[in-house]
């Protein structure tokens, strides 16, 4: 065996990696790599003219803006930051945290700027759909006008049609992605060599200079156009919020070798078309295309808009999951579409929020140009948390060295506050919507976070020692029932309210009573030698501790195998589980804040999903015992 061979992977190790990089390419790199499709189109007419020097200026802020943010940023800085592989505004926040006292002011700045950073990721939920698909349909009025009367209800079918099908799950389809986008990939690089060897002139724009003169000649001009050719790097941030699925490795890969070239290439060659015919601004990127294969292109366009919306779809419902076990959203319907695979998950009233809002949004824009102007502040938004948040982390936690962070994640901070303004220009041409989402987003969790602590606050003013109760807990009184009884509580030291309740209306305890928590720590997924912690009393009585990652819904199954492995068993037929239903009430002081805040807070958590339902509890063993609460 040669040295060279003996280094080489094992057959094995090289086909998982290869498949991991397929599977990249269909889910992380969708957003992305569908901007070829809007994003040099509207920079060149936001500068107002076809000339060389315009051309080449777009061409070369575009491919340093690839460069710095994506590879540099993305893929050799921010994706270091991991959550125990997993990563993601939320991830990142949880470990930022970790570089903060709970005691200190700085703890509280940190977890808003978390929360605005995923607000602001549901605006781009919301946004990236709708233009997608609108742009890979405009493609049609290229072929012929017949078309164009018909785009906007074609993109609202597709739309409906893409909503409708994901309480299916995407598993079947998941495995499609990865192929379809490899096509994609390659059909852009092929679309823009045979314009680029027409025209290698344009290969020129590689330079900065051309960036950088852009400025110079015209100052405000280039910052306006940078506005819209931030439209490039969209979809950076699911290269870091998709880590944790397929590892940093795999997704770098993808990206340097693969989707980075074929971006460049066809951003390269639109513009030396435009070049060769400016009226191919119209829409070069199908313009690149000949005449036979124009209807074929629309297709596999609008086949990689589907999987761009459906990477943002998943995303959303991703970070619903996460939002609800870190305590920022209440209790929702959470169903898993997959029984191998615990990411492929469906909440349907996300679903249903996203798609009324997607075809709002159609309906209000009703072309891709339009909605260019609406994109850029939710994601220049999100980076700009995702930075600050990563500074915190890697000098608090990881220990960087000032003299390294400061300059890094400084010229970061730059680059995005830079992207950030010049997208600002944009608030009254569509801008305001993101806004106004990530407003309402961080109103809703905010507002539950604050109420959420008040109640638990108030509970415990009004919670009895469990040490106290079982001291007056005698052989004889109260009357013990045959069977277990299993009360879930956030508290294991207090004496849950229904079980006082439950004892006040019954007159007598079960054999055996068990007081069971589970606990949301701040990793994705806490070690099997952490899971569980169990405390014995006497008469009978019990603690369970199930510490849960935020990655992870614990389902009542789940924790009952858990139960069982710790040699803790439980006959279902004889068992009972307790659960607390309080239907809440305005006091006349709120310990929350304001009236309408207080407001809020009661009808979400009236309507919020009932801890029955939420942890799988069998609706035959499942006793909801009510009451009331102010707060």
């Amino acid at each position: 065996m040669t040295r060279a061979a003996a280094y080489e992977p094992a057959p094995s190790e090289t086909g998982r990696r290869q498949s991991l990089v397929l599977l990249a390419l269909g889910v992380v790199y969708g957003d992305i790599g569908t901007s070829p499709l809007y994003a040099f189109r509207q920079s060149l007419k936001e500068y107002g003219e076809v000339t060389d020097a315009s051309v080449l200026g777009v061409l070369s802020m575009i491919t340093w803006a690839l460069t710095l943010v994506v590879t540099i940023k993305y893929v050799l800085v921010i994706m270091r930051a991991d959550n125990r592989g997993e990563g993601g505004l939320l991830a990142l926040t949880a470990l930022a945290l970790r570089a903060v006292p709970s005691s200190s002011p700085w703890h509280r700045w940190v977890t808003g700027a978390g929360l605005v950073g995923a607000a602001l990721f549901y605006g781009d939920g919301i946004i990236t759909p709708a233009i997608s698909v609108l742009s890979a349909v405009e493609g049609l009025k290229i072929a012929t006008p017949v078309f164009e009367p018909y785009i906007l209800p074609i993109s609202l079918v597709i739309l409906v049609a893409l909503f409708a099908v994901q309480r299916h799950g995407t598993g079947r389809v998941g495995t499609f992605f990865g192929p379809v986008m490899v096509v994609w990939f390659s059909v852009l690089a092929v679309l823009g060599v045979t314009q680029i060897v027409e025209n290698p002139h344009v290969l020129l724009a590689l330079n900065p200079y051309y960036a950088v003169g852009t400025f110079l000649a015209s100052p405000g001009l280039g910052f306006v156009v940078l506005g819209a050719v931030f439209l490039a790097v969209t979809g950076a941030e699911a290269l870091y919020a998709d880590m944790g699925h397929f590892g940093r490795g795999p997704i770098k890969r993808a990206w340097l070798y693969f989707v980075f070239p074929a971006l460049l290439l066809n951003y390269f060659g639109q513009g030396a078309l435009v070049l060769a015919n400016p009226q191919a601004l119209e829409n070069p990127f199908y313009y690149l295309a000949p005449e036979w294969g124009l209807y074929p292109l629309v297709i596999l366009a609008s086949l990689a808009s589907v999987i761009a919306s459906q990477a943002v779809i998943s995303g959303a419902f991703s970070l619903t999951r996460q939002a609800i076990q870190l305590g920022y959203l209440p209790r929702l319907d959470v169903r898993h579409t997959s029984a191998e695979e615990a990411g492929q998950i469906y909440v349907p009233r996300v679903n249903f929020m996203l798609l009324i809002a997607v075809v709002l949004l159609v309906l209000m824009f009703h072309t891709s140009d339009n909605l260019g102007a609406a994109y850029g502040i939710a994601v220049t938004g999100d980076m700009v948390v995702t930075t600050i948040l990563a500074f915190i982390y890697m000098r608090g936690v990881v220990g960087w060295r000032l003299a390294l962070a400061l300059p890094v994640f400084g010229f970061f901070l730059f680059l995005d506050l830079v992207f950030f303004s010049a997208n600002m220009l944009k608030l009254f041409d569509g801008g305001w919507f993101p806004i106004v989402v990530a407003i309402l987003g961080v109103l809703v969790m905010t507002t539950w976070q604050r109420g959420r602590a008040a109640m638990l606050t108030r509970r415990e003013q009004d919670a009895l020692p469990l040490t106290t109760f079982l001291d007056g807990v005698r052989p004889d009184r109260p009357v013990r029932v045959p069977g277990t009884a299993i009360y879930l509580t956030s508290q294991l030291d207090k004496v849950p309210t229904a079980l006082l309740h439950s004892l006040k209306h019954f007159k007598s305890l079960h054999e055996r009573v068990v007081l069971m928590s589970l606990r949301t720590e701040d990793v994705p997924r806490v070690s099997e030698d952490r899971r569980i912690e169990i405390q014995e009393y006497d008469k009978g009585f019990s603690a369970i501790l199930i510490r849960v990652g935020f990655m992870e819904q614990p389902t009542m199954g789940f924790v009952l195998r858990l139960c069982r492995q710790n040699k803790l068993r439980f006959e279902l037929m004889e068992t009972s589980f307790f659960v607390g239903r309080e239907r809440l009430r305005a006091a006349k002081r709120s310990t929350i804040g304001s009236r309408w805040r207080q407001r809020l807070f009661i009808f979400i958590a009236n309507n919020a999903l009932n801890a029955t339902e939420y942890f799988g509890i069998p609706p035959n063993r499942a006793i909801e015992v009510g009451g009331h609460l102010e707060v």
